[in-house]
C-alpha cells in the first residue's frame, strides 16, 4: 500500500499555517521525511457562495501549490486530487501539468475527475451538461500534446492546426492519470484513458449533489472495482490500474483522533478488496497539529 497525503492548501482562512512558500515547503518536507508516497492538493477556483455557506472549501491553484512542494522535496510524488478538466483548455491543462511534472524530475500524478459544481461551471464558463464528453476529449487532447509532435485536432472550444507543445513531461509517454469518481463513466473513462481509478466514500445522501455513485462500506467499493475489472476485460485491456481511495473517517482537515485498530483492520480491507493507495487527510488545526499527525500516522501505519 501506497500513501498521498493531503497538502491542506485549502485552508486559505490561515495562508500563514498552510498557504505561504515556507509553510508549504514545510508540510511537504515534512511528508516527505515521514516516508508518505506523494502529497495531494485540492482545487476550487471560484466556487459558489452558496456551497461555501454548506461546508464547501477555497483552494490555492494546484500547480503553484504543488511547484512549491516540488521545490523543498525530491522524491515525494505530486498529486492532483482532483482537477476538473472540463473547466480548462486542454492545452492549457496538459502544459501546466507537463511544467510541474519536469520542474519536479518527474513526480506527477494526474487525479482528474468531471466535477459536479453547476455554479462553478457558469462562473468560469464551462457548459455544465458538456462535463463528461469535454473530459473524455480533453485526456485525448492531452496525451496527443504530451507527444511533443505536431497536434491537428479540433474539439469543444479548440481548434490545433498544427501546433507543438514542449517540454514534453519527463515521465514517458505522460505522468500517471487516476481518473475520480464513483458512477459507471468514471470507471470506464480510468479503464479507457487512465492508469487508475479514484473513487472516494460517498453516502448515498450525498448522491444528488455529487451527482455520483454510493460507496458507504468496503463492500461497496469491492463491488465498483469488480466492475473496473469487467470493464477492463471489456475493453480488451491488459495493463493493470491503480486504485486510490480515501479511508472513512480521514477525509481532509481530520478532525477526530485516530481509532488506531478499527483503522488497521480498514486498510487490510481496502488491501484486500483491490486498493493500491490512500489519499488521507490530517489535522489542520495548527501547523503543529498537522506535522505531529504526519509522524503519529507514519509510526502507526506505515512500514518505512
Amino acid at each position: 500500500m501506497k500513501f498521498s497525503v493531503q497538502l491542506p492548501t485549502d485552508r486559505v482562512d490561515d495562508l500563514e499555517a498552510f498557504g505561504t512558500a515556507e509553510a508549504i515547503s514545510e508540510n511537504a518536507a515534512a511528508a516527505e521525511r515521514a516516508g508518505f508516497d506523494a502529497c495531494y492538493v485540492t482545487e476550487h477556483p471560484f466556487p459558489p457562495d452558496s456551497w461555501l455557506a454548506s461546508g464547501g472549501h477555497h483552494a490555492l491553484d494546484p500547480f503553484v501549490s504543488l511547484s512549491v512542494a516540488a521545490a523543498a522535496t525530491s522524491r515525494l510524488r505530486l498529486h492532483t486530487n482532483i482537477l476538473v478538466l472540463s473547466y480548462r483548455n486542454p492545452f492549457l491543462a496538459a502544459k501546466a501539468i507537463a511544467s510541474v511534472d519536469a520542474v519536479s524530475g518527474g513526480r506527477v500524478i494526474v487525479g482528474v475527475a468531471a466535477g459536479y459544481l453547476v455554479d462553478e461551471f457558469e462562473a468560469l464558463g464551462a457548459p455544465f451538461e458538456e462535463r463528461n464528453d469535454r473530459s473524455d476529449e480533453a485526456l485525448v487532447a492531452m496525451k496527443e500534446a504530451w507527444r511533443g509532435d505536431s497536434v491537428e485536432m479540433k474539439g469543444s472550444g479548440f481548434d490545433a492546426r498544427g501546433n507543438t507543445m514542449r517540454p514534453t513531461p519527463i515521465q514517458r509517454p505522460h505522468p500517471p492519470i487516476w481518473v475520480g469518481g464513483n458512477a459507471p463513466r468514471a470507471i470506464r473513462r480510468a479503464v479507457e484513458h487512465g492508469q487508475g481509478w479514484s473513487p472516494f466514500p460517498l453516502p448515498a445522501a450525498g448522491v444528488g449533489r455529487t451527482r455520483s455513485a454510493a460507496i458507504e462500506s468496503v463492500e461497496d467499493l469491492r463491488r465498483g472495482i469488480e466492475r473496473m475489472h469487467t470493464e477492463a476485460r471489456r475493453q480488451g485491456r491488459e495493463e493493470p490500474l491503480d486504485v486510490n481511495f480515501v479511508p472513512f473517517g480521514l477525509a481532509m482537515n481530520r478532525r477526530r483522533p485516530l481509532e488506531v485498530d478499527a483503522l488497521r483492520e480498514q486498510i487490510a480491507a481496502l488491501e484486500s478488496a483491490g486498493v493500491t493507495w490512500l489519499s488521507v487527510g490530517m489535522p489542520t488545526a495548527s501547523r503543529e497539529a498537522y506535522l505531529d499527525g504526519l509522524a503519529e500516522f507514519s509510526e502507526l501505519f506505515m512500514d518505512r
